[in-house]
């Protein structure tokens, strides 16, 4: 029954499909300790759940099987056919939201394998999907299934697809025979760790994320530490700088599903034009990308830093415009900038 389901899940788009037992991951412990050391910053629902995330059966109850997905992101830069020519201040978003929001790319067919899942195991059998917005240990799983190895910046790394996919689970109480386990392969290889500008993979395999920039420019909802501004450069959604040095990419695929929703205007946004926009024109433009997710006030807060960091004299009038914004905390980082390029 596991290649019917491996087989289905390939057919639906998906990039890779493993099996792993529902049981308390491996990791639970570690996890543990990260909340206990602050690590999670602001990100108040990882310990609000955290009983949930070390428990399959919490969310599931009677859980057997955990299938772990992979769905491949375009691991290259976008065709430069594709790509509006380069504007004064270009900002960076980071690649996995360079399209439409995963979480409505993968949602049809992540239902249509739970449901296939629930028909091949018959009455009585009973699924739960979670794409990230689940309290799912969903890396710690995917190792077990042997979907790919926790690499030493604490992301998933598949030998068939590098760093550049997205993670989804189906919890089943059918009992499927697991795969074998995925075992680490980062050797003494540290790039990432090199590469991480604000120094927040403090060691391997362990995350700050209150130096993270993507935690920075994501997830926080407050002023970004004046300290940590600088760091963030032209970044205005995410950071991939450890994911992009992993050698393990030489493998990476182009993934199918996120692809067809690829979005070449992101590719290097224009820092003035998003500067510009309003809350009609930031909804019309950006209501079905990862870039809703901050909304307005924190993507433009993070746009006035990077003109702080990267724009120059022609970026004032813009930036004194922002800095009368309604919205203080784009008024306050927009004077930052000011001050900076002064």
């Amino acid at each position: 029954m596991n290649e019917v389901i491996r087989q289905r899940a390939l057919e639906l788009g998906f990039d890779d499909c493993r099996f792993g037992a529902a049981a308390r991951p491996d990791r639970a412990d570690v996890f543990k300790a990260w909340l206990r050391d602050g690590c999670q910053g602001t990100m108040e629902y990882l310990s609000r759940h955290a009983e949930e995330r070390c428990d399959p059966q919490r969310l599931l109850a009677g859980a057997r099987t955990v299938v772990s997905l992979a769905a491949a992101y375009p691991a290259a830069e976008a065709d430069p056919q594709e790509v509006q020519p380069a504007p004064r201040f270009p900002g960076r978003i980071a690649r996995y939201a360079r399209a439409a929001d995963y979480h409505t790319v993968l949602a049809d067919p992540l239902r249509a394998l739970a449901e296939f899942i629930e028909q091949q195991g018959g009455p009585g059998t009973r699924t739960r999907t979670c794409l990230d917005t689940g309290p799912v240990l969903e890396r710690d799983f995917g190792q077990r299934a042997g979907l790919g190895f926790v690499g030493k910046h604490t992301n998933l790394i598949s030998r068939r697809l590098g760093n550049w996919f997205f993670l989804a689970e189906i919890l089943t109480t059918l009992e499927l025979a697991p795969d074998p386990a995925e075992r680490p392969h980062c050797g003494n290889c540290t790039r990432c760790l090199t590469a991480c500008p604000t120094g927040a993979l403090t060691h391997p395999y362990r995350l700050d994320a209150r130096l993270c920039i993507s935690y920075l420019t994501i997830e926080l909802k407050g002023p970004i530490p004046e300290p940590l501004r600088p760091a963030i450069g032209n970044r205005v959604f995410g950071c991939d700088d450890c994911l992009e040095v992993c050698p393990w990419n030489r493998f990476a695929g182009l993934g199918r599903l996120a692809r067809a929703s690829h979005r070449s205007e992101l590719e290097q946004p224009d820092l003035l034009e998003l500067l510009s926009l309003d809350e009609g024109a930031f909804r019309a433009r950006l209501r079905d990308t990862p870039l809703w997710r901050g909304r307005r006030r924190r993507l433009l807060r993070n746009v006035c830093v990077a003109l702080g960091n990267t724009g120059d004299a022609t970026a004032l009038p813009a930036l004194e415009r922002a800095s009368h914004d309604p919205e203080p905390l784009i008024a306050e980082h927009a004077r930052w900038a000011i001050d900076r390029l002064r």
